[in-house]
């Protein structure tokens, strides 16, 4: 049985992957965290019986601690509380689904501990792959990709041949078409609107600039060990095609399925088995057709920025996050405009002094330079 601590247990892929669980997928619940949602924690420990929990924000631990005053169950909060839950839980898969920079440090530290990750923290991989990868190996975990696209990926190279190029599909978004006439009108509303999947607001608004697609490019180049130059972004607006891999002999192998993020949580947590799962399967004749077109880097800029982070290493890729982070808030706060995300995460990038083989810390202080360089420079 595994034994699960989901560091991001009231978001999107967190309640997923609570969901896999109340199906009937055998796993223990050893520790769930969270950042401030103390009403749906308090739903979730009452379901699922953790030993630790964490609040990343105090004043939702205090109240939380309040709401679960009759149970047997330890509240704790902050960086400090996150590692300390961690280190007590007793878990052996740690599901990293908290959002942005901030899962950093608790992957960091569930690899010290020996934990395998399923890893939906993107963020992670951007900004320190070359460590944490480094680390994993030292420390013998696995390190099992969430993300649909980098699931399918894994799944197709299981053969274990040699990669000619991955082709990495993406849905395009809600502005697929438009030009960047039309993208300047477009509002945080707007913009949270994604035609197949349901993610949280941060992923989704990473969707629509397609600097989403960018960070998992980045994503894939660690997890895979390949260069962008290997990796081909196709736009494929039914999700149905999950990613293809394409080997030296010409052939393709691509993964196919719903667009159900319950499927890729389903096999990360049951790997290297596949378990029952209740989701929806595909029809076959119910698909008209699918259909593929080159991404328009010209009125979607964040993509061609992201690759271009990568080519230029050392810790530039955690400015990109960094900046893109601080872009988003913006924008969904009506602070800025849609097409002022590129134009915030190009200003950091092109201001920034870059160092190759940054320790962690330097990666750390990038982050942070990048939210309040591009905070400052925002108008």
């Amino acid at each position: 049985m595994k034994k699960l601590v989901i560091l991001g247990s009231t978001g999107s892929i967190g309640t997923q992957t609570l969901d896999i669980v109340r199906q009937g997928f055998p796993a223990e619940i050893c520790g769930l965290c969270a950042n401030r949602n103390e009403k749906l924690m308090e739903e979730q420990i009452r379901e699922f019986h953790p030993k630790v929990v964490c609040m990343a924000d105090e004043k939702a631990a205090a109240s939380l601690r309040t709401r679960v005053s009759d149970l047997s169950v330890t509240v704790l909060s902050g960086e400090q509380g996150i590692a300390e839950m961690l280190s007590v839980c007793g878990a052996n898969l740690a599901v990293a689904a908290m959002v942005g920079i901030s899962g950093l440090l608790p992957v960091i530290t569930a690899i010290g501990l020996g934990m395998d990750i399923a890893l939906a923290n993107k963020e992670t991989l951007v900004a320190a792959g070359d460590l944490v990868m480094a680390f994993a190996k030292e420390q013998g975990v696995k390190i099992l990709p969430v993300d649909s696209e980098h699931s399918a990926i894994f799944q197709c190279l299981l053969g274990g041949h040699t990669i000619k190029k991955i082709l990495l599909t993406a849905s395009g978004g809600p502005f697929f078409g438009r030009s960047k006439e039309e993208l300047s009108l477009v509002r945080a509303q707007d913009a949270l609107k994604h035609p197949n999947w349901d993610m949280g607001q941060k992923v989704t608004i990473d969707s629509s600039t397609l600097m989403n697609k960018g960070l998992e490019v980045i994503e894939a180049c660690h997890l895979f060990g390949v260069s962008p130059d290997k990796i081909e972004v196709l736009v494929h607006r039914q999700s149905i095609i999950h990613s293809m891999v394409e080997f030296e002999d010409n052939s393709v192998i691509a993964q196919l399925g719903a667009p159900d993020m319950r499927t890729p949580i389903s096999f990360a947590l049951s790997y290297p088995e596949r378990t029952k799962f209740s989701g929806d399967s595909l029809n076959f004749f119910d698909i008209a057709a699918l259909t593929f077109d080159k991404p328009d880097m010209q009125a979607f800029p964040c993509l061609a920025l992201a690759i271009r982070a990568k080519k230029e290493g050392g810790a530039m890729t955690a400015v990109l996050n960094g900046a893109n982070e601080s872009a988003v808030a913006a924008f969904l706060k009506g602070e800025c405009g849609f097409l002022d995300i590129p134009r915030i995460v190009e200003n950091a990038m092109e201001n920034f002094t870059n160092m190759q083989n940054p320790t962690l810390q330097d990666i750390l202080e990038a982050d942070q330079w990048a939210k309040e360089f591009s905070a400052k420079k925002r108008i």
